[in-house]
């Protein structure tokens, strides 16, 4: 919780729909106590300012441009959001805290970034755990589903029609299942159309529900329907909420490299947190 009186100043940004509250920390008005449940409180729709997520700008302690703190939209704090690494990019390089090309620590490690107008390319971590054709006992039947870990654990499926697919309820179990415990995995749902772009929905742990996009989601489902399908870099991805995002990468040996996440990362306002925001 805030370890001060009086209001406290934030922007709110949305990349690809996934919108999320970002204040500048570096003067340590939040400390490490209590901002999970900060987080939870202000990314309340309806009862607060709303998101899918808290963002705090921090000082860096190895050089970089900055460091941040990553809280869902429950409060528990996460490595790395792609779309979230993006806004947060956007909001330092309009704070003048960064220039348009930028490095920030991250639990996933470094990020670079490169600001383009109202639109932010990231450099995501090297993709890890890749575990393809696991047979998934599900209270339906078995389901295929496959593993990576693109900043944060996710479980990819591949489905001919998206829209026929329950992604709450069948999500929720996927991202469950004792194949992705202790910490569970982000679950999406992919369908490759005819012109090789990609359809991604995605159940997102933290949020535990279907989010309007999710950066690190849509990078593991073009990887996994590189090695499905034959996606070749670039990648482009429809979000549910009907933006694109674009994956890039190399891939060689059965390894990905130079995976990059580009799509807007839109400034939608500024204002004051009062305590009415957090106290209730």
């Amino acid at each position: 919780m805030p370890t001060t009186a009086g209001p406290i100043p934030f922007s709110k940004l949305s990349g690809c729909g996934n919108d999320f509250i970002i204040i500048d920390n570096r003067n340590g008005l939040l400390g490490d106590a209590g901002a999970g449940a900060f987080a939870v409180r202000v990314c309340s729709r309806r009862m607060s300012v709303g998101a899918d997520g808290l963002i705090l700008i921090e000082p860096s302690s190895n050089g970089a441009d900055f460091r941040w703190r990553f809280f869902n939209a429950d409060g528990s704090p996460a490595e790395m959001c792609g779309n979230g690494a993006r806004c947060a990019a956007r909001f330092a390089h309009a704070a003048g805290i960064a220039g348009d090309e930028m490095a920030f620590d991250t639990g996933a490690g470094l990020i670079r970034a490169r600001i383009m107008g109202d639109r932010v390319k990231v450099r995501i971590t090297e993709p890890s755990d890749l575990r393809t054709g696991m047979s998934l006992p599900l209270s339906g039947g078995t389901l295929t589903v496959h593993g990576i870990d693109t900043g944060v654990p996710h479980a990819v499926v591949s489905t001919p029609d998206v829209e026929e697919i329950d992604v709450v309820s069948l999500g929720r179990e996927i991202r469950h299942h004792p194949a992705f415990s202790p910490a569970g995995a982000n679950v999406n749902f992919v369908s490759r159309l005819a012109d090789g772009t990609l359809v991604n929905r995605t159940y997102e742990r933290g949020v535990e529900d279907e989010t309007l996009a999710c950066g690190t989601g849509s990078v593991a489902a073009a990887l996994i329907l590189s090695l499905e399908n034959g996606c070749r870099s670039p990648v482009r991805v429809r979000t549910r909420s009907g933006g694109w995002l674009t994956v890039h990468y190399q891939r060689a040996d059965g390894r990905f490299t130079d995976v990059f996440l580009e799509g807007d990362a839109r400034i939608v306002c500024k204002g004051e947190l009062f305590d009415d925001a957090w106290q209730w």
